[in-house]
């Protein structure tokens, strides 16, 4: 098995893998003023959470859309293993072609979702992964990355809409019965939720005329599991899906 971790905005997922499971996935905060040793620290209490020694890991790969913390995980990973965690990036193999302006320019995440999805559907795809920031990356028909979009974040608005307004509070993301709010707190969840399902409908819609054919359609991220289930399309979830695709890219890297 691998340990491979997904360094986000907001969370880090982490998760040990091989062909033939998913062992966990775990999220810690991501907090810029951690120091390598107190990531390792948090690090190995989940191992030993979950039973396993480092002794039964083989390898480690990291993706990071926060160069300025990459350092303090690799150096974690290093306490724990012995040796620094493969770094997706420039010049890393993916076997995928990125048809975009600056194919460096595109987050290592929305590169490793696509991997992972063409390994369990068939293209066109369109990958969903809902986080600090809401992204819609496609496939084409011939395996391709073309491109996508990038959307605030469901709790970006949220907050956003919370913190501007002097009378609008806090809520949980808890799906409303109704579309139609009969009070403050349901008019808000009604909008947040529903509201951001009808947008990435809207955007499956358009995309899928685009692309001239019916997409496989997947999601994942923290945030999927709320909307996802209000969405019309068929969307398959999976949790799991970046740290799949870490495997793909960690074991085309390896030597």
């Amino acid at each position: 098995m691998i340990l491979a971790i997904d360094m986000g905005n907001t969370n880090i997922v982490i998760g040990c893998i091989d062909h033939d499971k998913t062992y966990f996935v775990e999220r810690l905060t991501t907090a810029r003023d951690r120091t390598g040793t107190e990531y390792a620290i948090n690090i190995k209490n989940i191992l030993e959470i979950h039973d396993i020694r480092p002794s039964m890991i083989e390898g480690a790969i990291l993706s990071s859309v926060v160069p300025p913390l990459n350092a303090a995980v690799s150096s974690a990973i290093k306490k724990i293993l012995g040796y620094h965690p493969m770094l997706v990036g420039a010049g890393i193999r993916t076997g995928m072609n990125i048809l975009m302006d600056n194919p460096k320019s595109v987050g290592s995440d929305m590169i490793v979702d696509a991997v992972a999805a063409i390994q369990q559907f068939p293209c066109p795809i369109i990958i969903i992964d809902m986080g600090t920031a809401t992204t819609l990356s496609v496939v084409d028909r011939n395996g391709n990355y073309i491109g996508g979009v990038i959307l605030p974040g469901l709790r970006v608005s949220l907050d956003s809409l919370s913190g501007r307004t002097a009378q609008l509070p806090s809520i949980s993301l808890d799906i409303p019965k109704n579309v139609i709010g009969k009070n403050t707190i349901d008019c808000m969840r009604s909008g947040i939720m529903y509201g951001n399902a009808g947008m990435i409908d809207g955007i499956i819609d358009r995309m899928e005329a685009e692309l001239g054919q019916k997409p496989s359609i997947v999601a994942t991220g923290g945030l999927s599991r709320f909307i996802i289930p209000l969405c019309r399309h068929h969307i398959v979830y999976d949790d799991a899906l970046l740290l799949k695709g870490l495997l793909v890219i960690y074991e085309k890297n390896h030597s």
